[in-house]
């Protein structure tokens, strides 16, 4: 049985996630979670309202957290590890502490931090991103780029599958993308609900604050293969904290980790957490392969089931 298990990022909250994960761990989910963040994760995610929860500040932890929660209830349970594990943008972090780099409180004090700071630099300029669908990497470089050389600020964020690439620039920059995106050949440009520009340079102050931060810490070497958003390969333990820097101005090439894991002869993918984006965009990158989402406690054992092969046992 080889799997990878993937893990999801910002825009996958929604108030009201989280209830039987609440219930199970609140030594995990309250009680450790409250005291490093300094409010009640409980109440954010429960009761919202939903945009105090779609802050990034709040959304950050709160996706880490459960996500991290979950799978310690799905580790404790299935009879093999995974062989491999990546996540989308923060999901990076969850898979790291699934991998034994971090401890939960430590790696929820970085995501903390890396959320204010993303924050506060998406707050310094008017800026957004957006979907091009049905476009190619290529087209999208070509696009960014023509449009700096004209002045413009745009560059390709996310890397999330075939014909789904996402861009990041100014404010101006997605406006004008939206109006001339046909005439380049973007069959649609879809602006995202996000706060500011991630994954490029507008977040350099972010990558500079996670920096020292990320300093203090003493990162482990993973107990399996984790795969980094900025090299879309395994990462060595030694350049966990440049690479997690890095990550906030750089491109997300999280369909190439895909491609990387499926070369290693992993065909099996299981998101763990909130919504179900990572397994969406594992259905689209790797053909044929087989993919669970394990998103609240209820899924894990029908999960384990399907990866093992073993039927529900009947009364006896």
């Amino acid at each position: 049985m080889s799997y990878a298990v993937l893990f999801p990022g910002q825009g996958s909250q929604y108030v009201g996630m989280g209830v039987d994960l609440f219930e199970a761990r609140p030594d995990l989910l309250i009680d450790q979670a409250d005291e490093v963040l300094g409010w009640s994760l409980r109440d954010i995610c429960l009761d919202g309202p939903d945009e105090e929860l779609t802050r990034t500040e709040h959304a950050q932890p709160a996706l880490f957290a459960l996500s991290f929660a979950l799978w310690e209830e799905f580790a404790g349970k299935v009879s093999a590890p995974p062989a491999a594990a990546a996540g989308h943008s923060l999901g990076e972090y969850t898979a790291l502490a699934a991998a034994g780099v971090f401890d939960f409180a430590t790696a929820l004090r970085i995501v903390a931090l890396r959320g204010r700071a993303m924050s506060a630099a998406a707050d310094a300029a008017p800026s957004s991103m957006a979907a091009l669908i049905g476009a190619t990497v290529d087209l999208a470089e070509e696009i960014s780029a023509a449009r700096r050389d004209s002045g413009g600020q745009l560059w390709v964020a996310n890397l999330n599958a075939p014909g789904q690439i996402v861009v990041a620039g100014g404010a101006e920059d997605i406006e004008w993308l939206q109006a001339a995106g046909r005439s380049l050949g973007v069959r649609r440009v879809v602006p995202l609900k996000v706060a500011g520009a991630f994954h490029s340079p507008f977040m350099a102050s972010a990558q500079a604050a996670l920096a020292s931060g990320l300093a203090a810490t003493t990162p482990v070497t993973p107990a399996f293969s984790v795969w980094s958003n900025v090299s879309a390969a395994p990462v060595r333990r030694e350049e966990i904290p440049e690479l997690l820097a890095g990550q906030v101005t750089a491109p997300v090439r999280f369909s190439e980790s895909l491609e990387g894991m499926a070369g290693t002869g992993i065909q099996t993918f299981v998101h763990v957490g909130p919504g179900d984006v990572t397994a969406g965009m594992a259905r689209r990158t790797v053909q044929d392969s087989d993919v669970f989402v394990i998103n609240d406690l209820a899924g894990i054992d029908e999960t384990i089931k399907s990866l093992t092969g073993e039927e529900e046992e009947g009364p006896v």
